[in-house]
């Protein structure tokens, strides 16, 4: 069995148990799910976990909660010896806004300001993210990241490993729109994240792990409610902050009241040899799925107090528990840290990919934990209770930007996205697919021999993703890359496995020794090439075979179109979405009649493997005597327009219009032809620019048949992430251009 990555970090629980797969969830299921989305879904940067701590008071205020003046939330029971303490932390990693440069991007600070894997600022580079506002507000954003193919050949690119590296993009232009947004210096920064729910009933996400104690906690108060047992002696249950900073909430706690025992639940860290907390080694015995977990400082030795009389416990109720060794919580002060009740014990359970955007926990565990807590708190038998701005057309419909980009279909597997252009086509259009599943639509009732020329304008349907080869024995997908990129911005985080009917949850997984110590990510010519498993929470091949997984099934990266700032936007595949629907829009704009012109649109397919689809299209036009004169592939202009990136080429602004691609690796466009673009464009007041930039284009296949290939785009930031940004002016005005061009070039 290949090693995983399986952390003693902190964990708690989920209120009931019973697999999540969406073929089999009940409504009740649902529900509790909700409630899990939501409480994951609340930021709570350490010191500033304001928001989830009033979520907390708010789904408790049936008990009365109390907070102090660190922010602690905690809820007492019963009255009278012993004053048993049942903690957790509710504080998660993430950054803070130190800066706000005049051109408008967010310089941050991390916190804790050590970092708590080798990887974590690697894998927030090119990913969405929130800034929380002053007023609770959520703005949306992105994490910037180098763009691919701006990257060859560069000296000393920045590496993104550090907060140095680090710019948030939220769609501001100046220091005055940040400010005017409400964001400002001291707010926290965060992944946009969701939950996402693997087949075998376990969960998946940016934060989840310093969610489960909370999620343990709310449900064990939920079912001494329900079962109101007579408590022995006093009972406080308690949600701590700042506990990635020093554990400055449980500091403050134990110093305000006194407790004869306490109960742990949260991150079991190994035995700290270096600053910085690592996971531990993976062992089977302690996968997800093993149980709860007893952190004690020597596995070696016979369990005794609080850590023994858990076990026995358990035991006798037949929850699994598996004894760790693990670091007792941390208290780091400058002055000597409150010392814990004499009886002390930590509960956790094991996570996959701990602290990474994809942490992975069971459900089963999570139960097991909060049946072993109500055991603890109630001495009775636990029974089951259960759980406590889109882009819109002046019609009321998304516009086609919006449903484009939300629609998934990596390379070769682009019949969904082919189905929805047609969907958005206007009605007179009745387009043909051709045996390379282009999608082509002629306009136009030009004579043999006439001076008209040949026109096609091509957008590429797909977008970059992977497929599986192979399901490997231990139920883990092998999947080979469709497209190129920067692999962190994909390994480490959750992915969606699409099958014949239906989506799956998984986790693209992490390159061999990512937590370890002075761990450098593996770049290089073949970094992007090299095959990668996909975890999806089976153990075996048939269990992976029985969700309906095969061979050939593809993987993607979630995505979802994020209005920022003004007109700017975020959302995966805007590369090539914006162009497929360019030319939706022109044809609207066209009509079914262009008298006395030959124009074909076409959608092609492949086009990030090899511009597959276009060099089927152009050998069959080539074949049938109808060469194109002209092609205009409508396509990303890679922009340098991001605080990472060297001005000194493809320096194209998002915001000030369509883009001539006039050189990139595939073409060099004649300057008579951009010229000539150019002049059209401004004399019909379409905002254009022109440049040089990196990748290849559908229109280069044609040149080999005769073809002269005009690259035109839009200006693109963070190309081939999930952070992919434009200004949707851009989109407009590249509709304009080739309606221009349709009509008079």
């Amino acid at each position: 069995m290949k090693k995983r990555y399986v952390s003693l970090f902190p964990i708690g629980l989920f209120l009931l148990a019973g697999s999540f797969c969406p073929r089999t969830a009940t409504a009740q299921q649902s529900r509790n799910f909700a409630e899990w989305d939501q409480l994951v879904n609340t930021p709570a940067v350490s010191g500033y976990e304001q928001p989830l701590a009033s979520l907390l008071n708010n789904w408790l205020k049936d008990f009365s909660p109390r907070t102090d003046n660190m922010g602690n939330v905690y809820v007492t029971l019963g009255s009278g010896t012993p004053h048993r303490l049942i903690v957790t932390s509710i504080d998660e990693p993430g950054y803070v806004v130190s800066e706000i440069t005049p051109d408008g991007f967010l310089r941050v600070q991390r916190l804790p300001q050590q970092p708590p894997t080798p990887v974590f600022d690697l894998l927030h580079a090119a990913q969405p993210a929130w800034v929380i506002a002053r007023s609770g507000k959520r703005i949306p954003g992105v994490f910037a990241g180098l763009s691919v193919h701006l990257q060859p050949l560069r000296p000393n690119p920045p590496k993104m490993t550090h907060p140095e590296d680090i710019f948030v993009d939220i769609g501001a232009a100046s220091a005055e729109e940040v400010r005017s947004a409400g964001v400002d210096v001291l707010d926290p920064v965060v992944l946009a994240r969701s939950v996402q729910q693997l087949g075998s009933g376990e969960l998946a996400g940016p934060a989840i792990g310093d969610r489960i104690g909370s999620r343990a906690l709310v449900g064990l108060l939920g079912m001494l409610r329900a079962s109101k047992p007579r408590l022995h002696g006093t009972l406080t249950v308690a949600f701590v902050t700042q506990q990635w900073t020093g554990g400055r909430g449980l500091d403050r706690l134990l110093n305000q009241m006194r407790f004869d025992e306490m109960v742990y639940v949260g991150r079991l860290s190994a035995p700290r040899k270096t600053a910085v907390p690592t996971s531990v080694s993976t062992e089977k015995n302690v996968s997800p799925g093993s149980g709860v977990l007893l952190g004690v400082a020597d596995a070696s030795a016979a369990l005794s107090g609080l850590s023994a009389d858990l076990k026995k416990l358990a035991d006798s109720q037949h929850l699994a528990v598996t004894v760790q060794v693990a670091a007792p919580p941390r208290i780091a002060s400058y002055a000597a840290p409150t010392p814990f009740p004499q009886r002390s014990a930590q509960l956790g359970v094991p996570t996959l990919f701990p602290v990474t955007p994809a942490e992975t926990i069971s459900n089963a565990d999570t139960s097991e934990l909060q049946n072993l807590l109500y055991l603890y708190a109630s001495g009775e038998t636990p029974h089951a209770v259960s759980g406590s701005a889109a882009l819109w057309q002046g019609d009321g419909t998304l516009s086609p930007i919006v449903l484009l980009t939300e629609t998934y279909g990596a390379s070769g597997h682009e019949d969904r996205v082919r189905e929805k252009i047609k969907s958005l086509l206007p009605s007179w259009a009745k387009p043909e697919t051709d045996a390379a599943g282009n999608l082509i639509l002629h306009l136009g009732n030009a004579k043999a021999g006439s001076k008209s020329p040949k026109i096609v304008f091509i957008a590429h349907m797909d977008e970059i993703g992977y497929q599986a080869r192979s399901i490997e024995p231990d139920g883990r997908l092998l999947v080979d890359v469709l497209g190129g990129g920067f692999t962190e911005y994909f390994l480490g985080h959750v992915v969606l496995v699409h099958t014949a009917d239906q989506r799956l949850g998984g986790v693209l997984e992490l390159p061999a020794g990512w937590d370890q110590p002075g761990y450098e990510w593996p770049h290089g010519p073949q970094s992007m090439d090299e095959s990668v498993h996909v975890y999806v929470g089976t153990h075996s091949a048939d269990d992976t075979r029985k969700l309906g997984i095969k061979p050939g099934d593809w993987v993607t990266i979630p995505k979802q179109y994020r209005p920022l700032l003004g007109t700017r936007a975020n959302a995966r595949s805007f590369d090539d979405r914006v162009g497929c629907a360019a030319l939706i829009e022109a044809l609207k704009s066209l009509g079914a009649d262009l008298p006395g012109r030959d124009v074909t649109f076409l959608w092609s397919t492949e086009e990030e493997v090899g511009l597959k689809g276009a060099a089927a299209a152009a050998e069959r036009l080539a074949k049938e005597n109808q060469t194109p004169d002209f092609v205009f592939a409508i396509d990303t202009f890679v922009s340098s327009d991001s605080p990472l990136e060297s001005k000194r080429f493809a320096h194209a602004e998002i915001g000030k219009g369509s883009v001539l691609r006039a050189v990139d690796n595939s073409n060099i466009t004649p300057r008579e032809y951009v010229d000539r673009v150019v002049k059209l464009a401004r004399e019909h007041q379409i905002p254009v620019q022109y440049g040089v930039t990196g990748g290849g284009n559908d229109g280069a296949v044609f040149s080999r048949y005769g073809s002269v290939d005009i690259p035109l785009g839009w200006p693109l930031r963070y190309s081939h992430s999930p952070a992919e940004v434009i200004d949707t002016r851009d989109l407009d005005a590249l509709a304009k251009i080739i309606t221009i061009l349709a009509k008079s070039w």
